[in-house]
């Protein structure tokens, strides 16, 4: 996908993460991810990489629910899963012309960031940083985790379908 794109002269952007909590800071990290190129891909923790990187209990939803809920944003083109705790190999595999990250890293500070200039890359960050700290807490108790609404749109699952895949 990533080679098809490039060859058409689209400028390819790699983003990842666990996405374990779906949250306003994830959707505008990517919506402005999205925004530095042509096409965005989102890179998946996979549940075992999850679990190493958040501990018990974790994730909240499996590797292929939270591809789907990615898939079907607006900003997302391509979703895919990987095992990795880092996103290192799918940056060598994808050559991404840029790799954001989040505002909870800086451009020195991302785990890729070596992986993405041998690639000829860059790194850029890209969200809201206040949206990102405020994410999942609910006003009434700081400490809790506010739950999501549930709602599922079956009329879009055939096109989330076939813009996820696993690595």
């Amino acid at each position: 996908m990533a080679e098809k794109a490039r060859a058409a002269g689209r400028r390819v952007v790699l983003a990842n993460g666990c996405f374990d909590l779906l949250h306003v800071g994830h959707v505008r990290y990517l919506e402005e991810a999205r925004a530095l190129g042509d096409v965005l891909i989102v890179g998946v923790n996979g549940d075992a990489a999850v679990r190493r990187l958040k501990g018990p209990g974790r994730p909240l939803m499996p590797a292929a629910e939270r591809a789907e809920i990615l898939a079907a944003l607006r900003a997302v083109d391509h979703v895919v899963v990987f095992d990795d705790d880092t996103a290192d190999r799918l940056v060598a595999l994808l050559r991404p012309a840029v790799h954001a990250k989040g505002t909870d890293y800086t451009a020195e500070s991302v785990p890729e960031r070596a992986s993405v200039l041998a690639a000829g890359g860059r790194v850029a960050i890209a969200g809201d940083a206040e949206a990102a700290l405020d994410a999942g807490r609910d006003r009434r108790d700081p400490g809790a985790i506010r739950a999501g609404s549930g709602r599922r749109f079956d009329d879009a699952r055939s096109r989330v379908a076939r813009r996820t895949s696993r690595w």
